[in-house]
């Protein structure tokens, strides 16, 4: 019997590569990782390669390293920003997750142009705890629009779009995509209010850095959010059906928080973090897998959930 050839070197570290990403967005996310099993590959591994990498970035900002002096942090972003720009003109880095980031980066055509904003915000989060409104999109921006930009790149390469169609996809869908990852970004700031304000000192919302966190600034803030969704609604339909289920998941779980946290009391939000139980997610995924466009996004007026974890 021919004895088969062993995997070439470079095959099996892209794969290690490929299961170190997964294994970040696993550990740090258990909804995210069930909504990308609803992408087709290899848009799945190129989605779960993009967020592996900002988890990590994320975490050198939101205290993995703690305690340490700002200086040192702000040097751990430069350092792993510069490796991944090394990583995608060489084709290689020795850090797993970085590595795969780069191949994906190289395929689907992510560039300066969405990677100098990111690591533009994440820098952010170790400076002024304040913001103006202004200050406050362009963090937005380069922490969460640029996110989803790059993974509308990723749905570029699924096997149901032809090569032809890439760009028109990308020019079609590039305003949904912002606006889903403006909208989860502020669901976040919203849902981690106490952690943000009480652990980090951060106040990203500016009329609750003024005022407070009272109705008034809650109904603002959520109305924008609501804004956000809908735009990102409108795009769902136009995405190819490899991608489309994964991004109706993500926007059915957040419409949903986002529901919650409309009915949450102010002193609710001060001191606690929301979630969706598992049964609610379960029913929430669930609907996604439905072949039906979301509705737009409107307050509920269903009974209060539970705020069980």
């Amino acid at each position: 019997m021919k004895k088969r050839p062993a995997p070439r070197p470079q095959v099996v570290y892209n794969l290690a590569a490929q299961q170190a990403a997964r294994t970040v967005i696993g550990t740090y996310s258990t909804s995210f990782g069930v909504a990308t099993k609803f992408l087709a590959e290899p848009v799945r591994t190129h989605v779960r390669n993009i967020y592996a990498l900002v988890r990590v970035a994320d975490e050198i900002v939101d205290g993995s390293f703690d305690p340490a002096p700002t200086n040192l942090l702000l040097t751990a972003l430069d350092d792993l920003e510069a490796e991944v720009h090394r990583a995608i003109a060489c084709g290689y880095s020795t850090n797993l997750v970085v590595h795969a980031f780069a191949r994906t980066a190289h395929t689907c055509g992510i560039t300066e142009a969405e990677i100098a904003p990111f690591f533009a915000s994440m820098r952010r989060d170790l400076g002024e705890a304040y913001y103006t409104p202004e200050e406050l999109a362009t963090y937005i921006y380069g922490s969460a629009e640029v996110i989803g930009v790059m993974c509308l790149r990723a749905f570029t390469q699924a096997p149901d779009v032809r090569p032809d169609d890439r760009s028109s996809l990308v020019t079609n869908n590039i305003d949904a995509a912002r606006a889903l990852g403006a909208a989860f970004q502020k669901i976040n700031f919203l849902r981690d209010l106490a952690a943000d304000q009480g652990e980090l000192g951060r106040y990203y919302f500016p009329q609750i850095a003024e005022f407070g966190l009272t109705e008034h600034t809650k109904n603002e803030i959520i109305a924008d959010i609501d804004n956000d969704l809908n735009i990102a609604r409108q795009g769902i339909a136009r995405l190819p059906k490899s991608s489309r289920g994964a991004v109706k998941a993500a926007y059915l779980l957040f419409a949903t928080l986002t529901n919650k946290l409309r009915r949450a009391s102010c002193s609710e939000l001060r001191t606690t973090r929301l979630r969706l139980s598992t049964p609610h997610k379960v029913a929430v995924l669930a609907q996604a897998a439905l072949p039906t466009t979301p509705r737009p996004h409107t307050p509920s007026t269903s009974s209060k959930v539970s705020s069980h974890t």
